[in-house]
């Protein structure tokens, strides 16, 4: 299957709006931090036909299928396996102090949720592994064989916020004990056992807490997104802008401080004229986190939990 029928964008209009004022500029250069299979980074090369684009994505294979999709486009699109915290590297290696466009649709690509082999996906059978570069760290399955109880316990409250962990860790500990996990079905299963009827009721598939908590651990999600946001925002050119697609709370949590942070004064209070030392960097673009249509949603039933925040940077650093 191609990368193109594999994958609609999410909110992909909305994405082009907000970063069209700084791509319009000549010579300008976007990131796409999360390229995936291509298609937010395809449609800023159709749309701003003099932009640069660097795509960055830590995972091997989507990198060769976007390169596919994104070969028309020849050397205005330069690809790089890299995860989104090494922005900086990448843009020193390439001779780039600033870029005028930053794109992050942050969670996991269609391209890891339908490739069955992966173990992202709850809904079917697979190995458990949940790299989104499988060349490097542990696999899901391996957290889970060796990982203490506690440390299980912690994983899945702070990254799933699943109020069943003591019974889920509980289960999963005498299980392991039997035989090490090495498949999803059997985890589905585990969790389906052990939750109380009532916390089946609601909230969709009871394992889609554990496997987002499992994914985040794995792959160091939540700390390369920690360093990833202030790392874009040091690197974006006064008058660009940076756009940021969240899928559950901890990530949109993390990038409104951050966008908070940049947009506010850091004057001490009671001065009657605020220095521009002081005055705030960014300028946010959107009324809180703006959420998908019922449109985007019915065309793209992975764009229901986004959560959209955008800023423009309109000040040079703190001096």
């Amino acid at each position: 299957m191609s990368s193109e029928s594999r994958h609609v964008p999410v909110m992909l209009q909305r994405c082009l709006d907000l970063l069209a004022p700084a791509l319009q500029e000549p010579g300008a250069v976007v990131v796409d931090c999360t390229l995936g299979l291509g298609g937010h980074s395809e449609a800023m090369l159709r749309r701003f036909p003099e932009v640069r684009l660097i795509g960055l994505d830590r995972d091997t294979e989507a990198l060769r299928l976007s390169a596919e999709r994104l070969a028309p486009y020849g050397d205005r699109a330069t690809l790089v396996h890299a995860v989104y915290d090494e922005l900086p590297e990448v843009l020193d290696r390439l001779g780039l102090p600033t870029v005028q466009g930053i794109l992050f649709d942050l969670g996991v690509s269609s391209m890891q949720l339908d490739e069955a082999d992966r173990g992202f996906a709850y809904a079917q059978d697979a190995p458990l592994d949940m790299r989104m570069d499988q060349t490097v760290g542990m696999s899901a399955a391996e957290v889970l064989n060796t990982y203490p109880a506690g440390e299980l316990v912690r994983i899945l409250r702070a990254y799933g916020e699943e109020k069943q962990a003591k019974r889920i860790v509980a289960a999963v500990v005498r299980e392991r004990e039997k035989e090490p996990f090495t498949t999803s079905a059997r985890l589905v299963e585990l969790i389906r056992d052990a939750l109380p009827q009532a916390a089946k009721r609601t909230g969709g598939n009871p394992a889609k807490r554990t496997f987002q908590a499992l994914r985040i651990e794995v792959n160091g999600e939540l700390a390369v997104l920690e360093r990833a946001i202030p790392a874009a925002v040091d690197r974006i050119a006064v008058g660009g802008r940076i756009a940021v697609l969240s899928y559950h709370s901890l990530e949109d949590r993390l990038v409104k401080q951050v966008f908070a942070a940049g947009a506010a004064s850091t004057a001490p209070p009671g001065l009657p004229v605020v220095p521009e030392k002081y005055q705030p960097k960014l300028k946010l673009l959107t009324r809180g986190a703006e959420l998908p249509t019922e449109e985007e949603i019915a065309e793209n039933r992975r764009a229901a939990p986004a959560r959209f925040r955008g800023v423009e940077r309109i000040r040079e650093a703190n001096l």
